[in-house]
């Protein structure tokens, strides 16, 4: 998120594009066929970029992952993040650049999301500033920013309902909060404290809070001190299935805004909904470097 809180840019890189129709159409047996890095900008002249491709848009190294015209790149010190992609309707352009992060500190531990870990969480570096370069009249700004991974090897509508996850900056580090409602019937309920050095633990948070729908009225709830309600104070994503937003909410006393979001996975597990995202996501088989 930029400083002045009007702008956000969140970068996905995909083996295995979990939200793309082609890849669960194709069985999802081989997700280095369909890769991706998903590029979507919020606030004025925002844009959304989602690519399939085939495994020959993919290249791997050490340090620098690159799908099509477009890569991430660890120098040691900062994740370098080159963009050049095409937005999906309706308004078609190209979204072209580069993205800095760099991490106050990394952490070196993980979550394990389900009990028997088929689907875990690594939060490389929680607290991190960022700097955007794109060519686009506005789109130049530092804020801050976040770096994580996850991992897994089921579907996540296989073993997940719901769930949510916000990052929240604190006057002493940062608080992301991982809540879910497993197919099992238990629960995932996870508030982790994070501080500038890479420390993380545990903490207590108040109880989820249920505050306004998305557009697509999609149930949207996170943590909130009682008597506080949280709300959305700038919009980001909002698909059927799925919502994005910065969200202003109370912990602990201290009022934050981080960027929140909410996965309706009964809903995208609904067949009809995959020829929507068709529209969004287009599949680009070959690639040549």
């Amino acid at each position: 998120m930029s400083d002045d809180g009007k702008r956000a840019i969140s970068v996905i890189a995909f083996i295995g594009s979990v939200f793309s129709p082609w890849y669960k159409w194709s069985g999802r047996k081989d997700p280095e066929n369909h890769v991706c890095i998903n590029v979507a900008t919020y606030g004025p002249g925002g844009r959304f970029t989602m690519t399939d491709r085939g495994r020959s848009a993919l290249k791997q190294t050490e340090d620098t992952f690159t799908v099509g015209p477009s890569s991430l790149h660890w120098n040691g010190d900062e994740l370098i993040i080159d963009i050049d992609e095409i937005s999906a309707p309706p308004i078609i352009s190209r979204v072209r650049g580069q993205i800095r992060v760099t991490p106050k500190a990394m952490t070196s531990k993980e979550l394990l999301l389900t009990q028997d870990g088929a689907h875990v969480w690594r939060p490389f570096a929680p607290i991190s500033d960022i700097s955007v370069e794109l060519d686009a009249p506005g789109w130049q700004w530092s804020g801050h920013g976040y770096f994580d991974s996850n991992f897994g090897t089921r579907a996540l509508e296989e073993d997940f309902s719901f769930w949510t996850w916000g990052r929240y900056p604190t006057s002493d580090g940062a608080v992301c909060i991982y809540d879910a409602e497993r197919r099992d019937g238990t629960t995932l309920d996870s508030a982790i404290a994070f501080t500038p050095d890479g420390d993380m633990a545990y903490t207590n948070a108040p109880p989820r809070t249920s505050f306004k729908r998305s557009l697509w009225q999609v149930r949207r709830e996170t943590r909130a001190d009682v008597g506080t309600m949280p709300r959305q104070v700038l919009p980001m994503l909002d698909a059927p299935f799925y919502s994005r937003s910065a969200v202003e909410t109370t912990l602990n006393g201290e009022r934050v805004t981080g960027v929140y979001e909410a996965l309706d996975l009964n809903r995208f597990a609904s067949p009809f909904l995959k020829p929507m995202l068709a529209v969004r996501v287009p599949r680009r088989a070959k690639w040549t470097f």
